[in-house]
C-alpha cells in the first residue's frame, strides 16, 4: 500500500477547515486581491474544483475569515466592558484589543486592510464603530456625573477608541512595550488627559495581569451538547476570575484609604506639633 493510501483521508469538514486556515495566512501577508485560487489549492495539495467546491472561490474563504476575526475581536471588547467602574472599562477596552493583536497578529493584519466587498460582514472600521457606541454609553452616564454635557459622548467615543485602534496597528509590528504597558500610557492620555498626565502610569489592580477569555476555537463540532458544555464552562471561569479580580481591587482600595487616613492624620499632628513649638517659641 502506498503512502498517499494509507494516509487518512480528510472529512469534508476537516478540508473546509484546512482551506480556511491557508486562506487566512495568505491573506494576512498578501492581501485579498495578492492571493489566487491556485495559491490556496496549492497550499492544500488540492486542485481548484476543490476549493470551489467547498466556497465556490476565494471571496467565500475570505467572508469567513472576516466573520471569524471580528466575532474573535467582538467578544474580548464586549467581556472588556462589562466591568463596572469607568475608568476599569477605559483600561479593559485598550488591553482586549491589544490582546487581540498579541494572539491574533493575521486576523489582525487582514481586518485592518481595505476589506473586500465580498466579505459581506462589513468592515474593521464598521466594527470600531459599533465599540463606539458601547463606550458612548459609558462616557455618556461619566460625563452625566462630572456636569459635562452627554450629547458630546458620541464625538469623545469615536476619539477615543480611534486613538486605541491606531496605537495597536502601531504596536502590531514594534511590540514594545509590554501589552500592559502600552495600556497604561493609552490610559493616562485620555483619562488624565495631556495637562495632567501622571510620569509614571500603571494600570489599576483591577486590570493589572488581565486576560480576556477568547472564544471557543473554530472549527466543526458534532456534539451541540458538548459546545454548550464548553461555552458555560469558560463563562464559569471568566466570571470567577472576575470575582477574584473584583475582591482583590476592592482589598486594594480599602489598604489604599486606610493608608490615606493614617497620612492625613500624621499630617495633622505634625500640624499640631509645629504649632505647638510656634506657641513655645
Amino acid at each position: 500500500m502506498t503512502e498517499s493510501r494509507s494516509r487518512r483521508r480528510m472529512t469534508g469538514a476537516e478540508r473546509r477547515e484546512q482551506l480556511i486556515q491557508i486562506g487566512r495566512s495568505l491573506f494576512a501577508e498578501k492581501g485579498f486581491d495578492g492571493t489566487s485560487v491556485e495559491e490556496i489549492a496549492a497550499h492544500a495539495s488540492v486542485s481548484k474544483p476543490v476549493v470551489y467546491e467547498h466556497f465556490g472561490g476565494k471571496e467565500g474563504i475570505y467572508a469567513v475569515v472576516i466573520d471569524r476575526e471580528m466575532q474573535r475581536l467582538l467578544v474580548l471588547v464586549t467581556q472588556a466592558l462589562s466591568a463596572t467602574h469607568a475608568r476599569v472599562k477605559v483600561e479593559r477596552a485598550a488591553l482586549a484589543l491589544l490582546q487581540y493583536i498579541e494572539e491574533s497578529s493575521e486576523g489582525f493584519r487582514i481586518l485592518v486592510r481595505d476589506s473586500h466587498a465580498a466579505s459581506g460582514t462589513g468592515t474593521f472600521a464598521s466594527l470600531i464603530s459599533d465599540i463606539a457606541s458601547q463606550v458612548e454609553d459609558v462616557l455618556a452616564d461619566e460625563f452625566a456625573g462630572r456636569g459635562y454635557d452627554p450629547k458630546t459622548a458620541p464625538m469623545y467615543a469615536q476619539m477615543l477608541v480611534g486613538m486605541v485602534a491606531l496605537t495597536g496597528q502601531w504596536w502590531l509590528d514594534v511590540r514594545k512595550p509590554s501589552r500592559e504597558t502600552v495600556a497604561a500610557h493609552l490610559v493616562n492620555l485620555c483619562w488624565n488627559g495631556l495637562s495632567d498626565l501622571d510620569p509614571a502610569p500603571a494600570l489599576t489592580n483591577a486590570s493589572r495581569g488581565l486576560v480576556l477569555a477568547p472564544p471557543l476555537p473554530p472549527g466543526p463540532v458534532t456534539d451541540p451538547k458538548e459546545l454548550s458544555r464548553q461555552r458555560k464552562e469558560q463563562e464559569k471561569l471568566w466570571r470567577e476570575a472576575e470575582k477574584q479580580r473584583e475582591r482583590e481591587a476592592k482589598e486594594a482600595e480599602k489598604l489604599r484609604r486606610e493608608q490615606e487616613k493614617i497620612r492625613a492624620r500624621e499630617a495633622r499632628e505634625n500640624e499640631k506639633l509645629a504649632r505647638a513649638r510656634e506657641s513655645e517659641a
